[in-house]
């Protein structure tokens, strides 16, 4: 007789021992003393007789409920494959296999592979922001999602969570990342294409945003003036001080340590590690550079850092800070930023710096026009830390136009006196 769920929560094991309750074509429910009701398939396969779990009752019930598949469901699937030539045992742990295998090869699993072998490669602060935002927004919409079946809808969708809230800069910085994950994969064998290039131009366009900077003589003096006399921190001052000095990006200024800084030979040299290009830099220092850092030296040449947090010296100052004493002099974010003073050294020495006289004024020739010092875009460039390669296409190396740059750091340090 067919079982009904009554009987199935009455039935129970005596005598200590294990008890049968047959439904129908081989398969019953095995009651165990310890009160477990376990569903099994008794079949022949190849004249062997063998037997197939096929779930725990109540969490597997007699019948299918909704998306729940019942024993007699999958009963049925299993006597399916038997009239194919297939023996569902073997089909079952081939599927167990596949899901195990693609649980590897996840999207996630492989990210976070991804992530572990560059880590080393990449600013701290940086790698772990892009980990923070690959957990809270793709992760859990293609995380569990083995990475070779994911369609470039899959992707859209992810990124379109991000894009609704308005964060179309940070969509697109998620994109190209995910672009280089599933091309890792590709390269591990785990995928056979990277889908994100079939999603150009389906992401809002990115606003572009340029750093303020200060590209007017005038302006630019009064700015020099008011750091001059800013009354705060020494050495938050000292490092407003250099900044339109060196060129550099302003977590590489933070980041200064002592070790990297030769004053005999005027030259700050920052390894690759901490460079964006992961190329290391050198930075000829001006004479009014170098009396900076002697200055400073003073206070902190003691320690690592030669810019140090007022809360420990053996932390670099915060990234803030420059920004914060720039707001503190009524310099808002709107007018200039730690950054823009690289757009103000590329600016204005590309457009040539002028000559002055004496008196601070600008010198002109006999037609009238301001006479310039003009120096080669590849100085500017490099001395930016920008890529720059030769008419062959080969990349300068750090030491190349190093005397040209050295001088053209020097009149570029002369030109901000005159102007202060």
């Amino acid at each position: 007789m067919a079982l009904t769920d009554a009987k199935i929560r009455a039935a129970k094991a005596t005598d200590g021992k294990n008890k049968k309750l047959y439904d129908a074509k081989g398969l019953f429910l095995l009651v165990t003393p310890a009160g477990g009701k376990l569903w099994r398939l008794k079949y022949r396969f190849e004249g062997k007789e063998k037997l197939m779990a096929i779930g725990k009752y109540p969490d597997t019930p007699l019948a299918s409920k909704g998306k729940v598949k019942g024993a007699r469901e999958k009963r049925d699937e299993a006597r399916q494959l038997l009239a194919s030539g297939l023996d569902p045992i073997e089909v079952k742990k081939q599927e167990a296999a596949e899901k195990k295998q693609a649980e590897k090869n996840s999207f996630e699993i492989v990210a976070r592979e991804w992530h572990k072998k560059n880590y080393k490669d990449w600013n701290k602060k940086y790698a772990d922001q892009l980990l923070r935002r690959l957990e809270k927004d793709i992760f859990p919409e293609i995380g569990s999602k083995p990475i070779g079946d994911i369609k470039p809808q899959e992707v859209l969708n992810a990124l379109r969570v991000i894009e609704k809230r308005g964060a179309v800069e940070t969509a697109h910085r998620i994109k190209q990342s995910m672009g280089a994950i599933f091309r890792y994969a590709v390269a591990t064998g785990r995928a056979d294409r990277d889908p994100t290039p079939d999603l150009r131009g389906a992401l809002s366009k990115k606003k572009v945003k340029h750093h303020a900077a200060i590209l007017e003589p005038e302006k630019l003096g009064a700015l020099l003036r008011a750091i001059d006399s800013y009354d705060g921190t020494y050495v938050v001052k000292h490092a407003l001080k250099l900044a339109p000095l060196v060129f550099v990006r302003p977590g590489e200024l933070h980041r200064m340590e002592w070790s990297e800084v030769d004053l005999e030979n005027s030259q700050w040299n920052i390894p690759a590690e901490k460079m964006k290009m992961k190329e290391p830099h050198i930075v000829p220092l001006s004479k009014q550079a170098v009396s900076i850092l002697r200055e400073v030296e003073k206070l902190t040449g003691k320690y690592q850092y030669v810019f140090p947090s007022h809360r420990s010296a053996k932390r670099p100052m915060s990234d803030g800070a420059l920004s914060a004493a720039l707001s503190r002099m009524d310099f808002k974010s709107d007018i200039v930023t730690p950054h823009g003073f690289r757009a103000t050294a590329r600016t204005m020495i590309g457009e040539g710096i002028p000559e002055l006289d004496g008196s601070g004024k600008p010198v002109k020739g006999e037609d009238g026009e301001i006479k310039r010092i003009i120096f080669p875009v590849e100085y500017i460039e490099q001395q930016l830390a920008h890529i720059v390669k030769d008419p062959l296409g080969r990349a300068y190396n750090r030491t190349q136009h190093l005397e040209g740059r050295r001088k053209m750091m020097q009149v570029w340090a002369d030109y901000l006196d005159r102007l202060q």
